[in-house]
């Protein structure tokens, strides 16, 4: 391999995808948790130092009280129940900040060494840029839950999410350009299914952040037809008006979508893996189909029992990281049928 985009280039962008992944599984914990606004201030460097004695303990939990949470949600809290709420948030607070020093020192490394090709610098800035608009949304995604009410707008949560699924996909990406400089287009039809397939993955990641922002999981907890034995219950479109406000702010709708959109994105994945079991893949191409076929297999099963037994923590948060596996095979399995 060239000294431009060597290995520890790929191994820079690798740490940074596992970073990534261990983020958002914090970041699921803290919300299932609802520990998400146990830090109602954020300061960049003094933030990273938790309170270390009794006296600060005290000052940050009088600060917390201050704030809508506590008021309309925790006032029945003491100092205890404040600090295992705190921890989850604080640990996801100071990955951010580690995942921005793994990614902004490293680059200006590489790029001071002349070890980067034009093309990856290029990438490198819209990785960089990418990380620092999900800090961005992280914050502003917290503020809209300290102001009236006492959760974060379920808008904020989807975009924050998504952001970060994007920037593990598109860092994963960067990476197996360097892993795979050589790519293979088999069948430019079959490439656009998988683009379709990756677009509609991402509605669903969308929709199941709406879920989670509105706690919409509790509710219809029956599978395979909706409360009541109904396919579509009428809550589904009087919760909310005019009618498509329904399928984006009401509980009922924003369920029924992210329930229904479930079978599409199976019924897309078993469609490509039939399709594809009729062409000249090499090995590569169908690992990465196979792989798709039995995470989205797992990922449906999570799903459903997630919502039979009413969101419980641990299933909550398997059902996000294989959401998160289920995103990096979809990008492998592009990457593979790419020019």
């Amino acid at each position: 391999m060239a000294n431009k985009d060597n290995k520890k280039v790929i191994y820079w962008l690798l740490t940074g995808c596992l970073l990534i992944f261990i983020m958002v599984v914090v970041g699921g914990i803290t919300r299932l948790t609802h520990s998400g606004l146990s830090i109602s201030s954020y300061k960049l460097i003094s933030g990273t130092i938790p309170p270390l004695n009794e006296a600060e303990w005290i000052a940050e939990f009088e600060h917390y009280k201050q704030f809508p949470e506590y008021q309309k949600l925790h006032n029945h809290f003491d100092l205890e129940d404040f600090k295992d709420i705190y921890f989850w948030e604080y640990i996801h607070r100071v990955l951010g900040r580690l995942l921005g020093i793994v990614f902004i020192i490293p680059f200006f490394y590489f790029l001071f060494k002349k070890q980067l090709s034009k093309s990856t610098i290029k990438k490198a800035l819209i990785l960089l840029f990418l990380g620092g608009f999900q800090g961005f949304l992280g914050w502003y995604m917290v503020k809209s839950g300290l102001v009236d009410r006492p959760s974060v707008s379920h808008y904020r949560l989807a975009m924050h999410l998504t952001t970060a699924f994007i920037t593990f996909a598109y860092t994963f990406w960067v990476a197996l350009d360097l892993i795979y400089p050589t790519k293979k287009v088999v069948d430019t039809h079959f490439r656009n299914i998988v683009r379709f397939a990756m677009a509609v993955l991402l509605l669903q990641i969308i929709w199941g952040a709406f879920v989670a922002g509105l706690d919409a999981g509790w509710i219809h907890n029956s599978w395979p037809l909706m409360a009541d034995g109904k396919l579509i219950h009428e809550t589904v479109y009087i919760e909310q008006s005019p009618l498509w406000r329904n399928f984006v702010e009401g509980k009922s709708g924003v369920q029924f979508i992210h329930r229904y959109m479930a079978y599409i994105v199976v019924g897309i994945i078993i469609y490509m893996w039939y399709k594809a079991r009729k062409m000249n893949l090499t090995k590569l191409q169908k690992h990465g189909i196979n792989a798709l076929l039995f995470l989205v297999v797992v990922q449906f099963i999570l799903g459903v029992f997630t919502l039979l037994l009413q969101v419980p923590v641990t299933l909550g948060v398997l059902h996000q990281v294989t959401a998160f596996f289920l995103l990096a095979a979809m990008t492998f399995v592009l990457h593979r049928f790419s020019k």
